[in-house]
């Protein structure tokens, strides 16, 4: 069954080539070129990713993101100026899974949306790892992408649950960015990339405290992240 792809950008020539490219790929696709069209088809629930460019006339990338994530976890892709540190920092903390730099190739942002996809829709093939992972008042089901803190449901995007459960797994040892970034974005850690940092960022407000008031997941100096085991 082919993943169909949400492509979201006002360039009509980048666009086709991607579009060209990627159905070549086996992808099905559907383009899009403004913000609230865009909002409106990722609503519908038929969408395995959307591609979402920042600069786009009357509704910018980051809004559209905004509004796309009060009502849906679809799995996002930004892409941003290069050089533009502030629209992806921006749109990570806003929900984005990852960015790639524009101009970037087809074969590049192809690797990325299958890396992003890879993750989203992994099951875990031996029934060892088919239970609940259990780390104080966390519980996460990966096979059913779903995760609660003290009962409560979390509202996790496919990247922010990826992590988590890279941390949950190796709960009590710290966790290196270079491991989390192979494990749960399914790419190297890039010199000078802060994805790992602002997705644990949200992480952290997502998540509850410890007895003594403390956030459950802590930054080791030098080493990485760290979710407490108590």
């Amino acid at each position: 069954m082919k993943s169909k792809v949400l492509l979201i950008d006002d360039d009509i020539e980048l666009v086709g080539m991607f579009q060209e490219y990627l159905e070549q790929e086996g992808f099905e696709v559907k383009t899009v070129h403004d913000g609230e069209a865009g909002t409106a088809e990722a609503f519908t629930g038929l969408y395995s990713i959307a591609i979402l460019d920042v600069m786009m006339p009357r509704m910018n990338g980051l809004e559209t993101l905004r509004r796309i994530r009060t009502n849906s976890q679809l799995p996002i892709l930004m892409l941003t100026g290069r050089g533009d540190d502030t629209d992806r920092i921006v749109g990570l903390e806003l929900g984005a899974d990852d960015y790639v730099a524009k101009p970037c190739t087809p074969r590049e942002l192809t690797a990325r949306i299958r890396a992003i996809l890879r993750r989203a829709q992994s099951a875990p093939a031996d029934t060892s790892q088919q239970t609940a992972i259990t780390v104080g008042q966390l519980t996460m089901w990966p096979e059913q992408r779903r995760a609660t803190w003290a009962g409560d449901k979390l509202e996790l995007t496919s990247t922010e649950f990826n992590l988590l459960e890279v941390l949950a797994r190796n709960a009590g040892r710290p966790v290196s960015k270079n491991t989390l970034s192979e494990q749960g974005l399914g790419r190297p850690l890039a010199r000078f990339d802060r994805n790992i940092d602002v997705h644990l960022s949200s992480l952290r407000h997502k998540l509850g405290t410890i007895a003594d008031g403390r956030s459950c997941l802590q930054t080791v100096y030098r080493l990485g992240y760290q979710l407490i085991k108590e």
